[in-house]
């Protein structure tokens, strides 16, 4: 007699269904965020690296070469909420690393809780909570269905980006406190004292070997990929004249927040990589049969960015010596998990722009949008069209907050006033584009750009009418024409690395488009675990076994 499974497999195969997939097992899943990393870092400086670190993936892995952000606002802890929950801000919350806290009238850091305290310093600085996120993140379903077996660690400089990437069932997520501290510190959300690995990785101040001088690690002349050492485009650090090679730490410490130079230099990401590997070894990662996470972010990567651009020697300096770090990384999971026991995932939170001077001296459009002018602006045209001086309540985020309260007491047409901002806002200089986000919503899907404000709207927490600057434009803020920076629905700021090697993930690439929020539902395809609660990705299929 055929048994009854034979008998169901071409019925099965016929209903679209395989029966030859099955969830991989690794030991440790590992994901890398490198913080403001464009996907062309890689092909642009890729003769700097070695074969251990980035080309890792290329060799034994998985590369996604047209890999976005498919919302608008391309920044830090959106970015990390979204690798790890697999769906946009206009489900999980967090529209951008601050908002407009419209029932309080100030602002919402998205992971601040007072009503938490800081673990392994005296300072607030551990006053953190994923409390803002509001679904779960694919290492705490991994939690759940290991009924808490599995472990969870999340690692960053950052706060936002250690916590957001972790989630809620973590064992812990750890971020760095500098100035006078120095060390890394956690919250009583996750735990009521540092774990002794940690304690004693803070007690070792091994951080001070990083007050060192900051030099490019191969001759400067090698880095044909950018542009000049010393440009009217970067920032000059305090204490010194010229944004150039050498930078002597130890003496900039002074006028730079203390260790906080640290996370400014590529030493930042060695400090990471440092803590990393206490975590690995002190928390036993990947040393028995429930798969444990571990999310590392590496945060310095973006603050140099920042600082001197896209087409800068100190950027190049920093990703060749990244890549050094990374080779750093996996040999220790080699050696403790084992090769093919564990499986790695790297992206980014975001892109980033050229600097727009640069842009502007090389004749490609670009310019300065000058925010506090504009707020000015909008101000006294709806206070002269309304007769109210109080009816723009905010404006962050590129986004326009009305005064509801002022607009009742006047018994002001709250839809005309929406008309008359949009309008206003669209006919200004550097911006796109202005929509009612009432009027957004209802959109058609088919331009990427409106597509990208939907996803990344919150009712609750968004503004009344969202703008758009132009392609190349930014907020000159405090720093001036100096520096760059993200944020934007633009392909500069939403095309970012996907890349995945080790247990469960096949060796290929892919230029078909996939999404930030694909993230998720692939490694829970590879851990044979439920989505994320609010997860509206899908597993990158090329990508698995």
């Amino acid at each position: 007699m055929i048994p009854k499974y034979f008998v169901l497999l071409p019925l099965l195969a016929l209903m679209g269904c395989s029966t030859s997939i099955q969830p991989s097992e690794p030991k440790l899943v590992v994901g890398i965020v490198v913080d403001q990393m464009r996907m062309d870092y890689l092909t642009r400086f890729k003769h700097h690296y070695g074969n251990d670190g980035f080309r890792r993936f290329y060799n034994q892995g998985f590369v996604a070469k047209n890999h976005h952000f498919d919302y608008a606002q391309t920044k830090t802890g959106p970015g990390h909420a979204s690798i790890s929950t697999g769906t946009p801000p206009a489900i999980h919350g967090i529209i951008a690393n601050e908002w407009f806290n419209k029932t309080k009238g100030k602002r919402q850091y998205c992971v601040d809780d007072p009503l938490y305290k800081s673990i392994g310093t005296t300072t607030t600085k551990g006053e953190k909570a994923p409390t803002q996120l509001l679904v779960s993140t694919f290492s705490d379903e991994n939690r759940l269905a290991t009924q808490s077996r599995s472990k969870a660690i999340g690692i960053s400089i950052k706060d936002r980006a250690a916590i957001l990437s972790i989630g809620h069932a973590a064992n812990g997520a750890y971020w760095f406190s500098g100035e006078e501290d120095g060390k890394f510190v956690s919250s009583t959300f996750y735990m009521d004292a540092l774990p002794k690995w940690a304690a004693d990785f803070n007690a070792s101040r091994g951080i001070d070997k990083y007050l060192t001088t900051w030099d490019s690690y191969y001759p400067i002349d090698s880095y044909i990929e950018t542009g000049p050492d010393n440009t009217p485009y970067e920032r000059i650090a305090p204490g010194k004249e010229t944004p150039t090679f050498p930078y002597d730490l130890e003496e900039l410490a002074s006028k730079n927040d203390g260790y906080d130079i640290i996370k400014e230099t590529p030493f930042g990401n060695s400090l990471t990589t440092d803590f990393a590997l206490a975590a690995i070894q002190g928390e036993a990662l990947g040393t028995d049969d429930d798969a444990d996470v571990l999310m590392i972010s590496y945060s310095s990567t973006d603050y140099v960015g920042h600082a001197f651009g896209v087409n800068s020697k100190e950027v190049q300096d920093t990703y060749i010596r990244l890549d050094l770090d990374l080779a750093r990384l996996f040999a220790a999971l080699d050696k403790q998990v084992g090769k093919g026991n564990y499986t790695v995932f790297l992206t980014s939170d975001h892109g980033v722009a050229h600097i727009p001077l640069y842009l502007m001296d090389n004749n490609i459009p670009a310019g300065y949008f000058k925010k506090k002018d504009f707020v000015k602006k909008l101000k006294k045209h709806t206070k002269d069209y309304f007769k109210s001086d109080n009816l723009i309540r905010n404006v962050s985020n590129n986004e326009v907050h009305l005064n509801y309260e002022e607009i009742a007491a006047k018994g002001l047409d709250i839809t005309q006033i929406k008309s008359v901002v949009t309008s206003f806002v669209t006919s200004c200089e550097g911006i796109a584009v202005a929509y009612d986000t009432s009027e957004l919503m209802k959109m058609n899907k088919s331009n990427a750009i409106i597509e990208r404000l939907q996803r990344g709207f919150h009712p609750k927490r968004s503004g009344d009418v969202m703008f758009v600057l132009e392609p190349g434009f930014m907020d000159n803020g405090k720093y001036g024409k100096k520096g760059t920076t993200h944020g934007s629905a633009y392909v500069y700021d939403t095309h970012v690395p996907l890349m995945l090697f080790g247990e469960g993930v096949r060796k290929g690439h892919t230029f078909e488009r996939t999404n930030i929020t694909d993230i998720a539902p692939t490694i829970c395809a590879i851990l044979g675990v439920s989505n994320p609660t609010g997860t509206i990705g899908n597993p990158i299929k090329e990508a698995l076994k």
